[in-house]
């Protein structure tokens, strides 16, 4: 009966497999950069990324190579720029000590910077077509219910009996095509809300299917606190040109964005700003409050508008703002203000 679900799902895969760029090819280094783009981000959204980054560093020896500011340039819009700054090192660290060769031990690519278990088992299940389980959101949800799984799939005792339930499943079988069945799968049929199982190539062995239960599981309960916070924004300019400093650290390191500060208001920003770079400012307008998401924590930013008494350092007109990889939410800023200069001029 479970060789039965595997050659179905695999079939069915073969068949009917959605085409994208990182799928013509077995190259480890072409899918650990699809693999990195894709967390936290849509398919379809990481295609053209994909394109223009492997057309740009088409090796690991060449993105090596490369100023990590060209890295984030490329990268920009896509966020989590923290993998970006991985994949750079991680670059160095194959090129030093693997000879620019990806390696091909499961231990070794899961001892690279940036790549979890999930990320691990995809390549090393993909490129080498070794029998290493990707456990992600979809897998979850699908053994969850074809195994009739009623413990909570947020819970690691049940994460990692589902990760033994997949290495079970992978002997003997096309891992490459199995693991990548389960991401369509998932993407397309088993789906978190009202799944097609009229579609599902595994629905004559799906537990929950044949007990009515594919609408209710998998149970998926997460203890996750969303942190608020609330800045005051600056667009901060001296005739045509832009204050945008370079972050050093933190959830945006590397990339160039905006002053801002977790302060109530636009009067309280002209002091700290003052106190931090001994140069006036002059509040001009209020501009709009914009909200901007991230995976944890939500940036509330108010944004105004101020001038420079005289110029300082870090001053950017708008060309020279296109070439500087900047953070999507502040470039969600810049537009905004760009929209209201040209309606108020």
């Amino acid at each position: 009966m479970q060789n039965d679900m595997q050659m179905n799902l695999i079939e069915w895969y073969k068949r009917e497999h959605r085409v994208f760029p990182w799928r013509e090819t077995d190259d480890p280094y072409k899918i650990w950069i699809s693999e990195i783009m894709l967390q936290q981000t849509t398919t379809e959204a990481v295609i053209p990324y994909f394109n223009r980054f492997i057309e740009r560093f088409p090796d690991v020896k060449t993105l090596s190579q490369a100023d990590l500011e060209d890295v984030y340039k490329m990268w920009e819009g896509l966020g989590y720029y923290r993998r970006a700054k991985h994949i750079y090192e991680t670059a160095h660290v194959i090129v030093e000590q693997y000879n620019g060769i990806f390696p091909t031990e499961y231990k070794d690519v899961l001892s690279l910077k940036g790549i979890g278990p999930y990320t691990a088992g995809a390549i090393c299940s993909i490129a080498y077509h070794q029998s290493t389980p990707a456990i992600d959101g979809n897998v979850l949800r699908i053994i969850s219910r074809h195994h009739l799984i009623k413990d909570n799939i947020a819970l690691n005792r049940t994460q990692k009996e589902i990760t033994e339930i997949v290495s079970k499943l992978l002997q003997k079988h096309d891992s490459s095509s199995f693991n990548q069945g389960l991401m369509d799968l998932g993407a397309t049929i088993c789906r978190p809300v009202n799944p097609k199982c009229d579609q599902c190539p595994i629905v004559s062995t799906c537990k929950a299917y044949a007990s009515h239960q594919q609408k209710v599981l998998p149970i998926n309960i997460k203890n996750i606190k969303k942190k608020e916070i609330h800045y005051i924004t600056g667009i901060i300019t001296y005739k045509d040109k832009y204050l945008f400093i370079k972050s050093k650290s933190g959830l945006l390191e590397n990339l160039y964005g905006l002053i801002q500060y977790e302060i109530e208001s636009p009067y309280s920003f002209i002091e700290n700003f003052e106190k931090d770079f001994h140069q006036t400012l002059m509040i001009e307008s209020y501009i709009q409050d914009i909200k901007h998401v991230f995976t944890h924590r939500t940036w509330h930013m108010h944004v105004y508008h101020f001038v420079l008494a005289q110029p300082i350092s870090h001053l950017y007109t708008l060309e020279e703002l296109d070439n500087l990889p900047i953070s999507t939410a502040h470039n969600k800023v810049l537009k905004t203000y760009i929209k209201f200069k040209n309606l108020s001029d």
